[in-house]
C-alpha cells in the first residue's frame, strides 16, 4: 500500500485566493470545485479522501496537484490545448452559414434571421447565434454611411480640423448649427413615475403644441454655448444669432465659425452683414459631413436628456426647458476633444470611396 501523498506546499497569498475562489457565488462551478481540492490537498487531507469527499476521482485530483505545484496560479482557468468539449458542429456547416450570411439573402427577406438560417441549415438556432456571436456576425444590424462628393471636399476638412488641432491665437473658434422643428410635444394622458420593478411610462401618441428652432454655436475650447431660440430658420433668424454671438463674445478676439453649407448662411444679406463685421471668419464643413462639426455632439446630448422625454404644453415651455438644459451646460462645460488628424480622415474616406467602387462595378 503506497504512502499518502505529503501536504501540497502554497503560500499564504495563493491561499486567499483559492478561499476566495472556493467561496465564491459566481466562478465556474469546476473552479470553485478544484480550489476546494487545493486547499485540502494543503491541509494534508489524502488523495482519496479528497476525491470522496468532493466528488472528483483521485486522478483529478493528482492531476491538479502537479499543476499546481508546477504552475502555480499562472493558467488558472485556462483549458488545456486538445481538452474541454470538442466541437459538435464540421467546419462545412460553418462555412456555408457564413457564405450563406455574408453573400445571401432568404427569400422573400432583407437578411437572414438565427430562425431563417437554422431552418436553411439544418442545425438549431442557438447554434446559428453561437458562430455569428463567436466571428461578429451582425446581420440584424445595418449602419448607415455616406461619403460626401463635395468637389472641395480635402480643402474643407483640412481647413476644419485645422481649428481643431490648432486653433489660432487671440481667437475663439464656434461650431455653430440650427436644430430646427423641435416640436413641443405634450402626451395624450398623464405619464407614470418610475417604481421599483417598473419603469416610467408614458403614452405613445402625442399633441403637436407647436415648434421652435435652436441656434447654437460651441467654443472648442471651453466647451460652452452660446445659445438662442427663434421660431424660424431664415437668414433674419441667422442674422439675429450672427448679432448675439457680435454681443457674447469679447470683442479683442477673431471668431472662426464652423457651420455647413446651409443657403441661409450664403445669403447675401449674411454677406453683407460679414463685409461690416471682419473678425468673423466662416468655414464650411463639406456637404454630407455633419460629423466634422462637433455642435452635432452636443445637439445629441440635448436631444437625450432634455427633449425625447421632456413633456412641453406649450413652445414657451419648450423654449424654457432647452434655456435650463443650456444654463445646466454651461455651468459645468465639458469641451469634446478631437483627435483625428485630415491625413487620417482623408485616408480612410478614400478608402471607403474605393471600396464604393468595387463594388458598383461587381454590381
Amino acid at each position: 500500500m503506497s504512502a499518502p501523498a505529503a501536504a501540497l506546499t502554497m503560500s499564504d497569498q495563493h491561499r486567499e485566493v483559492l478561499l476566495r475562489i472556493s467561496r465564491s457565488q459566481v466562478a465556474a462551478h469546476r473552479e470553485v470545485v478544484r480550489a476546494a481540492v487545493l486547499l485540502a490537498a494543503a491541509d494534508g487531507v489524502g488523495n482519496k479522501t479528497i476525491s470522496t469527499r468532493h466528488g472528483v476521482s483521485a486522478t483529478t485530483v493528482r492531476l491538479w496537484r502537479k499543476a499546481f505545484e508546477k504552475e502555480g496560479l499562472a493558467n488558472w482557468g485556462k483549458v488545456a490545448p486538445g481538452r474541454g468539449r470538442k466541437s459538435t458542429i464540421p467546419a462545412e456547416t460553418v462555412a456555408r452559414i457564413v457564405e450563406l450570411t455574408t453573400k445571401s439573402r432568404p427569400a422573400g427577406a432583407t437578411h437572414w434571421s438565427c430562425r431563417s438560417m437554422a431552418t436553411e441549415v439544418g442545425v438549431s438556432p442557438a447554434t446559428v447565434q453561437r458562430i455569428w456571436s463567436d466571428l461578429g456576425l451582425k446581420p440584424h444590424l445595418v449602419n448607415s454611411f455616406k461619403v460626401s462628393n463635395d468637389p472641395k471636399f480635402t480643402d474643407k476638412v483640412i481647413d476644419v480640423v485645422g481649428l481643431y488641432l490648432n486653433p489660432p491665437e487671440k481667437a475663439v473658434v464656434l461650431c455653430m448649427d440650427e436644430k430646427s422643428q423641435i416640436q413641443a410635444l405634450d402626451r395624450t394622458q398623464a405619464t407614470l413615475p418610475m417604481i421599483r420593478g417598473r419603469a416610467g411610462t408614458m403614452t405613445h401618441d402625442y399633441k403637436r403644441n407647436g415648434t421652435t428652432t435652436l441656434f447654437a454655436a460651441l467654443d472648442v475650447l471651453t466647451g460652452t454655448v452660446i445659445g438662442q431660440c427663434l421660431p424660424r430658420h431664415r437668414h433674419e433668424e441667422f442674422l439675429k444669432f450672427l448679432t448675439t454671438i457680435d454681443r457674447e463674445v469679447p470683442t479683442d478676439l477673431q471668431i472662426h465659425l464652423i457651420l455647413d453649407n446651409y443657403s441661409t448662411h450664403k445669403h447675401k444679406d449674411v454677406a453683407a452683414w460679414l463685409a461690416k463685421h471682419p473678425r468673423f471668419h466662416l468655414h464650411f464643413t463639406p456637404t454630407s459631413s455633419s460629423w466634422l462639426n462637433q455642435v452635432e455632439r452636443w445637439f445629441r446630448d440635448l436631444t437625450d436628456k432634455n427633449l425625447r422625454r421632456g413633456i412641453f404644453g406649450s413652445v414657451p415651455d419648450l423654449i424654457a426647458s432647452i434655456e435650463s438644459y443650456l444654463a445646466a451646460s454651461n455651468a459645468n462645460p465639458k469641451p469634446y476633444v478631437w483627435t483625428a488628424t485630415a491625413e487620417s480622415i482623408l485616408a480612410k474616406v478614400a478608402r471607403a470611396r474605393a471600396t464604393l467602387t468595387e463594388v458598383t462595378n461587381q454590381n
